[in-house]
């Protein structure tokens, strides 16, 4: 195989990559947003696992919620003692469940992305 062929078909396989990934970042988007505007839970989210949502931080998932900005996720997600970076991908059954419960916990209505969660 001559370098020609091989540059002649990463073309085409470049550019499905590059829709693919197009459209990741725009089903993460949409998911944000719906997490903004409290059409869907956070804790929800995590115990459904969406495919979208796989190599997305539990961190950026939570900013997406009002009111909830960097300090309070570092807060949150240190009580429950996981990293930032921690891809909901990677998350446990175990993990997924007590970072749903902690999200949950103090909730008076489920559908109120507003609800303040105890950090201390």
């Amino acid at each position: 195989m001559n370098a020609t062929a091989t540059m002649v078909s990463a073309g085409p396989q470049r550019t499905r990559a590059l829709e693919r990934a197009n459209q990741a970042r725009f089903a993460r988007a949409e998911l944000k947003r719906r997490v903004a505007q409290g059409e869907i839970e956070v804790a929800e989210v995590i115990l459904t696992r969406p495919s979208e949502t796989e190599r997305m931080t539990v961190a950026d998932l939570l900013t997406s919620q009002r009111r909830w900005g960097h300090a309070r996720v570092r807060k949150f997600l240190a009580s429950v003692a996981m990293s930032e970076n921690k891809t909901i991908g990677s998350m446990t059954e175990r993990q997924r469940r007590a970072v749903a419960a902690r999200l949950t916990m103090t909730q008076p209505g489920i559908g109120s992305s507003q609800t303040r969660v105890p950090l201390s």
